[in-house]
């Protein structure tokens, strides 16, 4: 059987193709990618899936559903697709939403002897407002055994862990005044925004070596010969675990306070994006789709596993149900995420050949929960004691 599902995912290689090569030849940032909702969503309901549109109340969101109507356990398959500001699919979004299609479309094929349900989960804005944060909180997912994607990469690698992030930002009012004539009347809110970044700058010295904090200033006045009486900057607090993060975020606004105390300005804080937790990989999970990746071709030097230094909203996912996020190779040439030469890696015929061979992992894993239920119940098992211990 698994054979078939290879077969039927290289039987449709041109359509998978065709998809993701339209949308990362039309990027869309978060919330905006209605043509690659639509591409997507167009091929599942074609394929027999049940789609449903605009899910948790976001615009390019859906939830798409093959159940065989027979018992048997609930399969999760997120795709990404949103674009990035300048540099469009340069995080190769375009082959993570065809990916997660793709192995979808697979499973329901031989859903109806195996029993159980396959989804596949239209997640928008991964680079800022995390669809999946919603879809986490409300309660979408729960109802699924195991979720799972796969993100392209300069390395197969295997899911390791991301930081969790908070994104604040701090705006500070002052008093206006000539810069010149009279400097004395005013309060000076972009000084507010200097004194914080250096007493963050600061703070770094007593902070674990996990923890990133990185901000700009996006409104620090309008003219140089006016005292600015408004500044605003935005930061990115992470940290390799949430519990860890809720202290030293206090630790944030309380350099901020001290800028707002020691120039007389006044300041507001709040939340410009959503909050992304931790990724828990489930090794349990993440074993089967490493030996599937490995019985494709993959050479087990070639899996590497390391941490992950930056944040995933599949990370919100990883809280409320048994969930991986694995790495597929698309380029040699070592290609960093968020650059023009990482976009092109997304767009070639090996990011391609990476996106099937994601595929095919996610489709033969997902075959393994639903045939081997003592595989499962490892897999509830681990993910019911870190529930129990966190």
């Amino acid at each position: 059987m698994k054979e078939k599902l290879k077969e039927i995912i290289e039987s449709k290689r041109d359509s998978y193709y065709q998809i993701s090569q339209y949308i990362g030849h039309n990027p869309e940032l978060g919330h905006e990618e209605f043509k690659a909702s639509k591409a997507l969503t167009d091929e599942l309901t074609k394929e027999g899936f049940s789609v449903s549109l605009g899910t948790c109340g976001l615009k390019t969101a859906f939830e798409a559903v093959y159940d065989s109507g027979k018992p048997g356990p609930k399969i999760g398959y997120m795709a990404e697709y949103d674009a990035l500001p300048e540099l469009g699919h340069a995080c190769g979004h375009n082959l993570i939403g065809t990916m997660a299609v793709a192995a979808g479309i697979a499973l329901s094929k031989v859903i109806d002897e195996t029993g159980g349900a396959v989804y596949v989960y239209g997640t928008p804005a991964e680079e800022t407002t995390g669809g999946k944060v919603n879809m986490s909180d409300e309660g979408v997912l729960s109802h699924l055994d195991a979720a799972m994607m796969v993100h392209p990469s300069a390395e197969h690698m295997a899911s390791g862990s991301s930081l969790a992030m908070d994104a604040i930002q701090f705006e500070f009012f002052g008093r206006a005044s000539h810069a010149a004539n009279s400097p004395h009347r005013g309060v000076n809110a972009l000084d507010a925004v200097i004194q914080t970044f250096n007493s963050i700058n600061a703070l770094r010295e007593h902070l674990t070596s996990d923890v990133r904090i990185h901000g700009i200033i996006t409104d620090g006045g309008q003219a140089a010969n006016i005292v600015p009486d408004y500044a605003k900057a935005q930061f990115y607090v992470r940290s390799a675990k949430r519990a860890d993060l809720t202290s030293i975020l206090e630790k944030v606004k309380n350099c901020a306070k001290g800028a707002a105390l020691a120039t007389g300005a006044r300041l507001e804080h709040s939340f410009y994006e959503f909050s992304y937790d931790d990724m828990n990989t489930n090794d349990a999970l993440s074993s089967l789709y490493t030996a599937n990746a490995l019985e494709l071709g993959v050479g087990e030097e070639q899996i590497k596993v390391e941490k992950d230094g930056g944040s995933l909203d599949m990370g919100n996912v990883s809280q409320v149900v048994p969930s991986i996020h694995p790495y597929v190779k698309i380029t040699d040439n070592g290609a960093d995420y968020h650059t023009h030469e990482f976009r092109e890696a997304a767009l070639s015929d090996q990011g391609f050949e990476g996106l099937l061979l994601g595929a095919k992992s996610m489709a033969l894993t997902g075959y393994d929960l639903l045939t081997k239920p003592d595989l499962l119940q490892q897999v509830k098992d681990e993910f019911n004691e870190w529930k129990n211990n966190n």
